[in-house]
C-alpha cells in the first residue's frame, strides 16, 4: 500500500464515523447525545488466512461517560451492523493517556489530541 493509497483509506473511515454518528444522532437522539462528548472512530484491521479486512467502531470515552455508553451499546452494534460494521469497542480515553507505555503521541499526535479533549470534558 502506497501513501495515496493509505491516505484515502484513512478519509474513507473518517467518512465512515461521521455517517455513524449522523446515523445514531438521527435514529437513537438521546444516545447521539452521549456521543457528542467522545471521539468516534473507524478501525480497520485483519485477520485471518487469508487476511480478511474488518472493520469496527471504536468509541473513545472519559471514564465517568463509559458505563452511559456501554448500557447502549447493543443500540450502537445493531446500527453498525446494518452499516456493515463487525463490532462496537468502547475503550476508556483516560486509561489510555495514562499508560505509561504507550506510544500513541508519537504515532496517532492527532488521536492523542482528541483524546486529551474527550478526557478534559
Amino acid at each position: 500500500m502506497n501513501a495515496t493509497e493509505i491516505s484515502i483509506a484513512m478519509i474513507a473511515e473518517d467518512i465512515l464515523a461521521k455517517e455513524f454518528t449522523r446515523v445514531v444522532n438521527h435514529y437513537y437522539p438521546s444516545v447521539g447525545e452521549l456521543l457528542q462528548n467522545c471521539h468516534v472512530k473507524v478501525i480497520t484491521c485483519f485477520w485471518g488466512r487469508p487476511a480478511r479486512r474488518l472493520q469496527y467502531i471504536g468509541i473513545y470515552c472519559a471514564d465517568e461517560m463509559l458505563p452511559q455508553v456501554q448500557s447502549q451499546k447493543d443500540v450502537l452494534r445493531e446500527i453498525a451492523d446494518n452499516m456493515g460494521l463487525v463490532q462496537v469497542v468502547c475503550m476508556n480515553a483516560d486509561r489510555l493517556l495514562r499508560d505509561p507505555l504507550s506510544t500513541l503521541k508519537q504515532n496517532n499526535p492527532r488521536l492523542w489530541l482528541e483524546l486529551n479533549w474527550v478526557a478534559a470534558s
